[in-house]
């Protein structure tokens, strides 16, 4: 997990990048019907903007939610492994629901199929919580590890190096 606000930027961002392109992909697709050249490019055109209100909805808002709920539904006895699924849950719960809302007012404006998109919302949050349980969340963790483990190989190596043999 990460240890700092600068490591916590590049955790997210691998967690997000991977997930808005699977959501995207999976949304897009299925608007269209099928998945080609021509939709692949409107989810790389559509790519950029969703990352960035991803990144900026998780961080403000649905995280400090996410972490307010966590702490109201698990004790100081829970294990860290329980609060890290309770945060994942609870944070898919609010981003799913919101960026299905955005989602459609990208591609479609704002209208009243805005509404008719809450019958989406329950498909699109299973999809992202395997998503984030089973593919985003094991190479933000692998990454974060191995941050962790050349941090500690160079303390180690600055110590050593400060060590007088006389």
């Amino acid at each position: 997990m990460p240890h700092n606000a600068k490591e916590g930027m590049l955790y997210g961002l691998i967690i997000c990048t991977i997930t808005v392109l699977i959501m995207s992909t999976v949304n897009i697709g299925l608007e269209f019907g099928k998945l080609d050249t021509e939709v692949f490019m409107i989810i790389l055109k559509s790519f950029p903007i969703i990352l960035i209100i991803a990144m900026l909805l998780e961080v403000l808002v649905i995280g400090r939610i996410a972490e307010k709920l966590v702490h109201t539904f698990s004790d100081d006895t829970d294990g860290f492994n329980a609060r890290i699924l309770f945060t994942i849950f609870f944070t898919v719960i609010g981003m799913s629901l919101i960026m299905t809302f955005i989602g459609t007012m990208i591609g479609k404006g704002f209208n009243l199929s805005l509404f008719e998109t809450l019958s989406h919302w329950p498909r699109n949050f299973s999809i992202a919580l395997f998503c984030e349980l089973l593919i985003a969340q094991p190479p933000a963790r692998f990454v974060m590890k191995k941050l962790h483990e050349r941090q500690e190989n160079s303390t180690i190596t600055e110590d050593n190096s400060s060590i007088d043999f006389d």
